[in-house]
């Protein structure tokens, strides 16, 4: 039922959005959720220096991101390739091309590349101005 109900809602958000632009542009749904990937609640900063930053991210052949976490909500896309997610619990999660995800909150991972080509990602970082983006498990910086 919940299933249904999603599939009518990102169908009534496809009218509603070509409704608000040109007839010849074509808009695709990549991910709507109030959850991450393993279920988390997605639960926005409240602060008023709030901050979107964007990257493109690419993983070469068998290289990883190393481990670390966030603090605020990332969304991800995956543009080319197939990433694989490993979780501190020994879960792991795999979004192929052209899949979207939430990224954990607070629950350190690791992105890897286990394939044949690069891995490129398009990343969603919300959070406050000056904020680390993402907290290393060595607490080194990765990324500001």
């Amino acid at each position: 039922m919940k299933k249904i109900a999603l599939i009518i809602s990102v169908i009534f958000m496809c009218f509603v959005a070509k409704a608000e632009y040109n007839k010849d542009i074509m808009i695709e749904p990549v991910l709507k959720t109030d959850t991450t990937s393993i279920g988390q609640k997605i639960i926005f900063p409240n602060s008023t220096n709030n901050e979107v930053t964007i990257y493109k991210i690419t993983i070469p052949k068998g290289a990883s991101t190393g481990w670390h976490k966030h603090e605020t909500p990332v969304f991800a896309y995956v543009l080319k390739g197939n990433l694989t997610v490993e979780l501190e619990n020994d879960k792991t999660m795999r979004f192929p091309e052209n899949s979207s995800f939430a990224e954990v909150i607070n629950t350190f991972h690791n992105g890897v590349n286990q394939g044949s080509e690069d891995v490129i990602l398009i990343v969603f970082f919300l959070g406050n101005k000056g904020e680390k983006l993402s907290i290393p498990r060595n607490n080194l910086t990765i990324a500001k």
